[in-house]
């Protein structure tokens, strides 16, 4: 593997924590509180990965600028304009949400998690759509 294939990898990591959030929701509205745990705790072990993948690349200054123009950009910008900031406070919401689930005060945690699952939600989804739309669908020519 080379520092090219961090994307791929990181789509497919925010992909795989999406599947487990959705999933972690099913189950916490089924009241199966063990199978939403599991699933939270992978979707936060998976979008720890996506973490540390995306700053590895990113740190290497590798950079791929949308060139598509019209329609797509506009709509490529608007993900990613709405992307970053959330995908920032993603994390301290995470954590203000974990923390309460550990210590076993799950009324705070659900306060805070009907706030933190959309947003890491839209992260995850958005994250995918804006690998496509810049490696996929409207790749750089050259």
């Amino acid at each position: 593997m080379t520092i090219q294939d961090l994307p791929a990898v990181n789509a497919s990591l925010n992909a795989t924590a999406t599947l487990f959030i959705v999933a972690g929701i099913y189950f916490i509205k089924k009241e199966n509180k063990k199978a939403h745990a599991i699933c939270m705790i992978t979707a936060l072990v998976v979008s720890a990965a996506f973490l540390t993948c995306y700053l590895i690349y990113h740190y290497s200054n590798l950079t791929t600028k949308f060139t598509h123009e019209g329609f797509p950009k506009l709509i490529y910008f608007i993900i990613l304009f709405t992307h970053i900031p959330l995908a920032a406070v993603s994390l301290p919401m995470i954590i203000m949400t974990v923390i309460p689930a550990i210590r076993r005060k799950f009324d705070k945690h659900k306060r805070i998690a009907k706030w933190t699952y959309p947003v890491w939600l839209y992260v995850s989804v958005t994250g995918v759509l804006v690998y496509f739309m810049l490696y996929q669908w409207f790749p750089p020519v050259g």
